[in-house]
């Protein structure tokens, strides 16, 4: 009976040890899949958290780059209301400066009258090269190496032709009220014994060619009482003297209009007798010839 028991039991002993085997092997296949499944979640928890902060960082850029945006169109903004300040300034600057010249274009210039004024300019610019007029001090250069020979003091024809149109400004009915003071000017060079005959010195030479200048315009119908004539020789150069002394920009004649101190204001136009008025000449010859100088 004892074995008939142990035979009926042996195949439910293998049947439950058979049953044991496959819930073991069975268990050991659910934790490989877990184990692995862990693994894959990790990874990715760690790629989104990866994502996030990519996400975020782009979300930083974008942010900054709306800020900057905002920014410049912020300072674009100001920059357009600057301009279009700057813009409506400049336009009333433009206008005021209109205004200021064309007031200055009825004022006349150290006391000239506009029709004066605009006469010596037109005789500057045909004379251009001889002649500088300088509107500020109603002053007119006449170059002396274009008016006079070298070393001499007489006028030469193209410096006659120049006189000659001056004189006839100075003639029109407007030109009323004013002076003329003939100023001569040389550079340092030393004067050559030869010019030395009839100009002592630099300071003589200037002289007599201011004279020279005031005889041709007296003699073409300008008023005697009321131009005078001076040199200053070498002592008032424009530019410095080279180191031979000849500059030709120190050799020069300056006539300098002004209005009369006399308290006469016939002008130079309505004086009588003018054009036999008495020529002064600190030599008391007509200074003709050139002389080297």
């Amino acid at each position: 009976m004892t074995r008939r028991l142990f035979q009926h039991a042996r195949p439910l002993a293998i049947a439950a040890l058979g049953g044991l085997l496959v819930s073991t092997l069975g268990g050991c296949v659910s934790q490989g899949r877990f184990d692995a499944s862990e693994r894959d979640n990790r990874m990715l928890r760690e790629q989104l958290a990866q994502l996030e902060q990519e996400r975020n960082s782009y979300q930083g850029q974008i942010d900054n780059e709306r800020r900057l945006r905002q920014e410049a169109e912020g300072a674009a903004q100001q920059a357009n209301s600057a301009l279009s300040g700057a813009q409506g300034d400049l336009t009333a600057m433009e206008a005021q400066l209109l205004a200021l010249g064309e007031s200055l274009d009825t004022v006349a210039l150290m006391g000239l009258d506009r029709r004066t004024d605009q006469a010596l300019r037109n005789l500057a610019r045909k004379y251009a090269g001889r002649i500088v007029y300088d509107p500020d001090r109603g002053m007119l250069r006449f170059s002396s190496d274009l008016t006079f020979a070298s070393g001499s003091d007489a006028v030469t024809t193209e410096g006659q032709e120049s006189l000659a149109d001056l004189a006839e400004i100075l003639k029109a009915p407007e030109a009323t009220g004013y002076e003329l003071e003939i100023v001569g000017h040389t550079d340092s060079e030393r004067i050559s014994s030869r010019t030395a005959q009839r100009h002592p010195t630099n300071m003589h030479l200037s002289a007599h060619r201011a004279i020279s200048v005031r005889r041709q315009l007296i003699t073409m119908g300008l008023p005697a009482n009321q131009i005078s004539a001076a040199g200053w020789g070498e002592h008032r150069p424009l530019v410095p003297n080279s180191s031979t002394g000849g500059t030709p920009q120190n050799r020069r004649v300056e006539l300098f209009i002004r209005p009369s101190t006399s308290g006469q204001r016939g002008g130079f136009a309505t004086v009588p007798g003018s054009v036999d008025a008495t020529i002064d000449d600190a030599r008391g010859t007509s200074g003709r010839g050139p002389i080297d100088k």
